[in-house]
Formats: C-alpha cells, sequence, structure tokens
C-alpha cells in the first residue's frame, strides 16, 4: 500500500516537473534522503522532569499520558534543543524545574554527535557538540532541525502579525542557520535605536550622526531580512498548495503574500535599492518617531498574509478552514526543509489530533513518520490504527 507522500510524488510528479525545478522528489520516493535520528535523549531539571532518560529506536514515537503529566514539555525539551526556542516559553528561564538552578537537554544524533544544552537561572544559556562549546549557538541546527505542531499554532492562522513573523523567522533560521544570529542583531539594534530615539540627546539634535548611523545599520539589517523571508515564502507556497489540496479534497486556490512597509519593491530588486529605499523611509518617518520614541517601520512590523481564493483566511476563513490551512502550512514546511536540506527534520506533533477530525486525523497520521522521525503526544490510543501502533515505540508518562 502506497503512503501518501509517495501518492503525492506519482500523482503530482509532472506538476511540480513543470512548475518547480527545485524540487526532485525522486529522491522522496526512492527513500535516498538521509534521516536525521535522535537515538538518546535525557533531560534534568526541565519544567516538571526533574530527570528523564530514554532510548530511541524507532522512527514513530508516541508518547502517552494523561493531561498534565508532562508530555508537552518532553516534546518541547526536543524543539528546544534544536530551535533554541519554545513556542510555550517567554523566557528560557521558564523551563528550568522550579526549585532548581539550571536544567539540562541531552541528546545523540546518528550514534556519534552528542549534543548537550545547559539552561541556568543566572546566566545565558552554553551549547556543546561532543562536549566542545559551540561559540555561534545556531551551530546546532547543523546537527539537528525539527518542526512543530501543537494545537496553539493556529494563532499562527488566526492572531495578530507577531505570531506569523514568528513562524517564518522559525523557517528561515532552519533554511539559514546565520538567519538566527540576523534576527538577534537586528533585536538588539531596534531596542538600542528607540532609547536613542526617547533620549534628550536625539530631542536636541534630530539630525544627528548618530541617529543617521543607526538608520544605516537597520536598513541593511532589515534588507537582509526582508530577502530571506521572502525568498522562503515563495519555496514554501507550492508545497503548502500540495497539502492543502490533499487534506480539503478541494481545488481551492491558495495565496500566501508577504506584507511589509517597504514600498514599491519588485522582486527582481537588488540588495543596494532596497537598502536605499529603507533609508528613506526611515528618515520621512523621524518626526513621527521624536513623538513616539519608537520605529513604526521594519520587519519587526510586517506581516504574511494568507488566503483561500483570494479572501483572508485569517478574517474570513472558517475554523474548519484554519485549521486545515495550518496543517498545510506545517507538512509544507517539514517537506521544504527535506528538500532543501536533503536531511528530514524531527516532526514533533504535540496534542494536534483532537483538533482535528477522523478525516484529517488518518490523512495525518497516514502521512507522518516514513521519512521523517516523529513525536506525537496523546492521551488515549483510540485515534492509532494498529499498524500505526505496530510500528511506533510506547513513551508512558
Amino acid at each position: 500500500m502506497l503512503y501518501p507522500t509517495e501518492l503525492h510524488a506519482l500523482l503530482f510528479f509532472n506538476f511540480f516537473k513543470e512548475n518547480l525545478n527545485i524540487l526532485n522528489l525522486a529522491n522522496l520516493i526512492n527513500g535516498c534522503i538521509k534521516k536525521i535520528f535522535l537515538n538518546k535523549l535525557k533531560i534534568k531539571n526541565f519544567r516538571n522532569h526533574k530527570s528523564f532518560g530514554i532510548d530511541l529506536k524507532e522512527q514513530r514515537a508516541i508518547v502517552l499520558g494523561c493531561n498534565g503529566i508532562g508530555k508537552s514539555n518532553l516534546l518541547e525539551s526536543i524543539e528546544f534543543l534544536s530551535q533554541l526556542k519554545s513556542n510555550r516559553a517567554l523566557s528560557d528561564k521558564d523551563l528550568i524545574e522550579n526549585d532548581s538552578d539550571m536544567a539540562e537537554v541531552i541528546g545523540q544524533i546518528d550514534f556519534k554527535d552528542d549534543l548537550k544544552l545547559n539552561l541556568f537561572r543566572k546566566g545565558s544559556k552554553k551549547i556543546y557538540v561532543n562536549d566542545s562549546i559551540l561559540k555561534k549557538q545556531s551551530e546546532i541546527k547543523n546537527y539537528i532541525r525539527s518542526v512543530c505542531f501543537c494545537s496553539s499554532d493556529i494563532g499562527i492562522v488566526r492572531n495578530e502579525p507577531s505570531y506569523r513573523r514568528k513562524w517564518i523567522d522559525k523557517v528561515v533560521s532552519q533554511l539559514e542557520p546565520v538567519y538566527f544570529d540576523l534576527i538577534s542583531r537586528f533585536n538588539r539594534l531596534l531596542k538600542q535605536r528607540s532609547h536613542y530615539l526617547r533620549s534628550d540627546s536625539f530631542q536636541n539634535d534630530q539630525s544627528s550622526e548618530i541617529i543617521e548611523s543607526f538608520d544605516i545599520q537597520m536598513s541593511i539589517i532589515s534588507t537582509r531580512i526582508f530577502r530571506r523571508r521572502r525568498r522562503a515564502l515563495l519555496k514554501i507556497k507550492p508545497y503548502v498548495e500540495y497539502w492543502h489540496r490533499y487534506l480539503s479534497k478541494s481545488e481551492e486556490h491558495i495565496g500566501i503574500n508577504y506584507l511589509s512597509g517597504i514600498q514599491n519593491i519588485s522582486q527582481e530588486e537588488e540588495e543596494e535599492v532596497i537598502t536605499k529605499k529603507i533609508v528613506e523611509q526611515l528618515i520621512n518617518q523621524r518626526p513621527i518617531e521624536a513623538l513616539t520614541g519608537k520605529c513604526n517601520f521594519g520587519p519587526h512590523r510586517d506581516d504574511v498574509e494568507f488566503l483561500i481564493n483570494n479572501i483572508s483566511v485569517r478574517k474570513y476563513g472558517s475554523s474548519g478552514q484554519q485549521r486545515t490551512f495550518i496543517l498545510a502550512l506545517k507538512m509544507a514546511e517539514l517537506d521544504l526543509l527535506t528538500k532543501t536540506l536533503n536531511v528530514p527534520p524531527i516532526l514533533i506533533l504535540d496534542d494536534v489530533l483532537a483538533e482535528l477530525d477522523i478525516t484529517r486525523q488518518n490523512l495525518l497520521l497516514n502521512s507522518v513518520g516514513k521519512n521523517s522521525q516523529c513525536f506525537i503526544s496523546a492521551t488515549h490510543l483510540d485515534k492509532f490504527n494498529q499498524s500505526f501502533l505496530g510500528s511506533s515505540q510506547m513513551i508512558y508518562l
């Protein structure tokens, strides 16, 4: 029996071949893609887990337990090890068990690379690979990547722009690990610039060389963020189109647009041209910034628009359409990273089956764990068929 991902390749190979030269679905069919395998996981003082360790032997793992026992926390440790960020924590310190000063996550990849992440109540986190500390923490993505889908991810479609910016930044940072540092630099620069806008120095001399220096630095970094976000959205769209068609069983047309405050920018414009236009807009908005003390233009204000048949999914999509769209978005993210990196990320499904109807539950379960290692949390096993259970490792909490 063919898996849906194979049907995907067989039924739509010609479509993708004609429209996207970047796809090479033959690799997916033939199983030529290298598979990341997290074969050991140990956590200490992470959330409610004082100590937990397990050897992982199957590509599918079901984390089973009642509500409140720590299933999501366990999956969160895998997400944090691979992405250095959590969907559920405002601060890294929130991840440390209440009575502890330090938390630890250890993972072994492909039986050879030992990864260790230490979190401290005081001080910044430290990451080690084979006992050597990483000077650039983003380099952890050379060893492990993941795509996490949890029930709260519906906010990417439903909620304010910050949810969508956070999502696209995660996608880009996994495609290009340098992007993680780029976003960090931008956030520091934005904070420094905003502080200067509120200072007496700026109020007394709004044409100073200091603000001009800030504008030049911000325009350069903003351009690089803008170009990478837009490029990632162009790459992911065909995968979203496939998965939306597959999950909805319809021919609805989907759209994904990057909404930027940068005016009059075409796809072909060079980096220098975009940078110059950003500087001009920053200069034009200085009178407003002098009053508000805030920068109202830049990547921190941009948005991503999701459409079905040219209608906003956020504003007018039904609950079912929104859930289908976010599921298509996450599966597309998995496909894009697998194809681009030739290494399938770990797929983390945290409490999502309860959000889907029976048809979509089956479509999802039949699609996962073929090429990617997959972790799924559940309170009961009634949503899984015997074939799926027979090829899955059970983790009881």
